[in-house]
């Protein structure tokens, strides 16, 4: 995995963003790619060289990820060219896989006005490093209590990522891919956002508000059987609620006793754990039911179809009846086609799609559609480089997708 040419194209408006991912030792490869391919997407759907990327270890030599494949970095992080974003890969055993000098290196990046990120357990060496105190951050559930428990001065959430200010973290799995969509509509558009979820086949994108889930299990062997229980009890009255004080008093504690053994495990008070509950089971039945949304709404507990409607928006992004007609994702593919304009291909190459420099040679488009046409030799000649963002810009080419998205500023 290797950056991509600094050069950018023609006169293009766009300033390239440069992301060198410090990969730790047992990282997870699934959070790693969850992170790189929306910059990929991104660069051959605009049809622009929007994002490099880089991968970094201490002194440039392989390192294994989790699954135990090795990984060969591109450069050492002494050798890194200048950076917009360093983002830390973290994974098992995160408290044992960082060393003083990646802290110190780290710190020289944030000095130097560098954004800092971290997925799935990185958050973890960003706040030994003290460049977390203060931050609001989201790590992999597992790391959640530790991290809290070492780094009081830390604001970890139970949130799937977080932005504040100069610092981007997320949760583990396919999380990071949220993230990094955020981050280029932040940067460039919700159409290019929509469009590269689009293509790698998104039910949806999750927001900054989104929580991941906590296992039950995960809960019981923290030691905490109460807060097992009291979970177990609203899982099984999502219908008839049970209020705070029974629930309380069904678990032997106080209503206080309750509350604070919520916000400090699950990062919120019941009351809002017990609606999240109630709102996951009506999206079960939303996208897994034909019951009507007025017998869906008395089923989870609520006393009024517009009631449930309003929480079901606030939390989940979308009203009920959008998530069961999928009329969200239909508005939003119509949006993005009508800012999409295919390549135009002419003469016979619609016969040899397998030629890639038959594609490249007959490409055609209209002026402001931002396809990129660059001659054969030039073409062969970047090629050559050693860069494989680049060399993927270069093979979307051949892609109908290539170029097909206008970025507006």
């Amino acid at each position: 995995m290797n950056n991509s040419s600094s050069d950018n194209q023609g006169d293009s408006e766009f300033i390239t963003k440069k992301i060198g991912f410090l990969l730790l030792n047992n990282f997870t490869m699934i959070s790693l790619a969850s992170a790189v391919e929306p910059l990929r997407m991104a660069n051959q759907l605009s049809g622009e060289p929007l994002y490099e990327w880089v991968t970094l270890t201490e002194d440039g030599g392989a390192v294994s990820a989790s699954d135990g494949i090795k990984i060969t970095p591109d450069s050492s992080m002494q050798n890194a060219a200048l950076l917009d974003i360093v983002i830390v890969a973290g994974g098992l055993n995160v408290t044992r896989a960082y060393s003083k000098t990646q802290l110190t290196w780290l710190k020289s990046q944030a000095r130097k006005g560098c954004t800092l990120g971290a997925i799935c357990t990185g958050a973890y060496v960003l706040a030994e490093a003290g460049l977390l105190d203060g931050y609001d951050c989201s790590t992999h559930w597992e790391y959640i209590a530790g991290l809290q428990e070492a780094f009081p001065r830390v604001c970890c959430s139970n949130r799937l990522f977080s932005f504040d200010r100069d610092r981007m973290t997320s949760t583990g799995g396919n999380a990071p891919l949220d993230m990094m969509l955020h981050l280029i509509k932040q940067e460039h558009s919700a159409l290019l956002s929509t469009a590269i979820s689009e293509m790698f086949i998104c039910d949806r994108i999750r927001s900054e508000t989104d929580q991941q889930k906590v296992p039950l299990q995960y809960v019981s062997a923290a030691m905490q059987p109460k807060l097992a229980e009291v979970v177990g009890l609203m899982a099984a009255n999502i219908e008839e609620l049970i209020d705070m004080d029974e629930l309380a008093h069904y678990a032997g504690l106080s209503r206080r006793q309750l509350e604070r053994l919520f916000i400090k495990y699950l990062q919120c008070p019941p009351s809002k754990y017990y609606l999240k509950l109630r709102l996951l089971r009506a999206r079960q039945l939303l996208k897994q039911s034909d019951l009507p949304i007025i017998e869906i709404s008395t089923a989870c507990g609520f006393v009024s179809t517009p009631h449930f409607s309003k929480c079901y928006r606030e939390q989940m992004g979308v009203p009920p009846s959008e998530e069961r007609s999928g009329n969200k994702r239909k508005s939003a593919q119509q949006k993005v086609q009508s800012g999409i304009s295919l390549p135009v291909i002419s003469g016979e190459a619609g016969d040899k799609l397998n030629e890639k420099q038959s594609m490249i040679q007959n490409v055609s488009a209209q002026p402001d559609q931002g396809i990129q046409k660059e001659p054969l030799k030039q073409a062969s000649k970047a090629k050559k480089r050693d860069s494989i963002a680049n060399d993927a810009l270069l093979e979307a080419r051949s892609e109908s997708t290539f170029g097909s998205v206008r970025i507006k500023k």
